[in-house]
């Protein structure tokens, strides 16, 4: 289970964020959101999940009024004019594990979103404070995107601030300006036909799957291929070392959260404050903190370890003796 609203808040608040909260009813989209919160001055923000054909997923948080073209962001991030779209609805529980219409930079506090690559609009610093959603989309939070930095820092995150509307060239001696921020890793997720879902986004029109039957039937004669070619892919990936299946990743991972913590905890002025009680304070604290991140790591690695002895299991064949 991620994060939920008062924990963000509360996280929020012990980093000394100023915010400004405002519960309302749901808002699945930035026009329902401005309802709500368009009056109290500053930026609104629209919050894109998107997918590559790789299976590695992004975060694109603009202000409202910002135009993203996908074909030019996916040409910038070196992935070709279709290479990037909507993530499946599906992704939002197993990878950012937010409900629908509560897309925002916040996600990535979930150990499940560590590969999602996040950028944000570079018109949030030209704003008084920006508006979003905080993990519920039935309240938003202002705050400045100095104070987003901060906390995106506190998990371990650069902030990356980029011109969404720019479309610089690219080519053999102009490589994509924005291929820095496609993530080295890739996310396991089934993807059926589902229609994409947008999220806190002005309305898009996507080609749906009904308006493409040739192409449906050139990937049914190929499915025979198709089919090896995953169970390929999936045994790689099965014996590839990562923090679910390797003891040693999955301590050092544990002991890198909990040095982050520790440090963000222990300050000058919290020893000058609380003292001898200052012991007990953080020890309370790394477990607020830490309890929910470690549960959810130790049943990842269980369930990995299940997946690949299940693997070994039915693609082991004995040599007749």
């Amino acid at each position: 289970m991620g994060y939920t609203k008062d924990q963000l808040l509360t996280r929020l608040k012990e980093l000394q964020i100023d915010f400004a909260q405002y519960e309302h009813p749901a808002a699945l989209t930035v026009e329902e959101q401005a309802k709500y919160v368009g009056d109290k001055g500053g930026g609104l923000s629209k919050n894109l999940f998107l997918k590559d054909k790789k299976s590695r997923f992004y975060i694109v948080s603009a202000l409202a009024d910002t135009k993203v073209d996908m074909k030019v962001l996916s040409q910038r991030l070196g992935l070709g004019k279709g290479g990037i779209r909507m993530a499946p609805e599906e992704a939002l529980g197993e990878i950012l594990q937010v409900p629908l219409g509560c897309v925002t930079p916040f996600a990535v506090i979930n150990e499940s979103a560590r590969h999602v690559s996040l950028l944000l609009d570079k018109g949030f610093r030209t704003q008084e404070h920006c508006f979003f959603h905080p993990l519920s989309n039935e309240m938003s939070i202002s705050l400045h995107a100095r104070d987003l930095d901060k906390f995106l820092k506190s998990i371990g995150r650069e902030p990356s601030y980029v011109d969404l509307e720019a479309n610089p060239p690219v080519g053999k001696d102009q490589p994509p300006d924005l291929a820095a921020f496609v993530p080295s890793d890739s996310t396991v997720l089934s993807d059926p036909p589902v229609k994409a879902v947008p999220l806190q986004s002005h309305t898009e029109n996507p080609v749906s799957a009904e308006k493409k039957p040739a192409a449906a039937a050139v990937k049914t004669e190929k499915a025979p291929g198709t089919v090896k070619n995953v169970k390929d892919k999936t045994a790689v990936a099965a014996h590839q070392p990562s923090v679910f299946s390797d003891a040693g990743l999955l301590v050092e991972e544990i002991l890198n959260k909990t040095s982050n913590v520790l440090l963000s905890e222990i300050k000058e002025d919290s020893i000058k404050q609380h003292g001898d009680q200052l012991g007990s304070i953080v020890a309370d604290s790394m477990r607020k903190h830490l309890s929910s991140d470690l549960r959810s790591l130790a049943i990842m690695f269980k369930n990995t370890a299940y997946a690949q002895g299940f693997y070994a299991g039915t693609h082991h064949h004995p040599k007749p003796l």
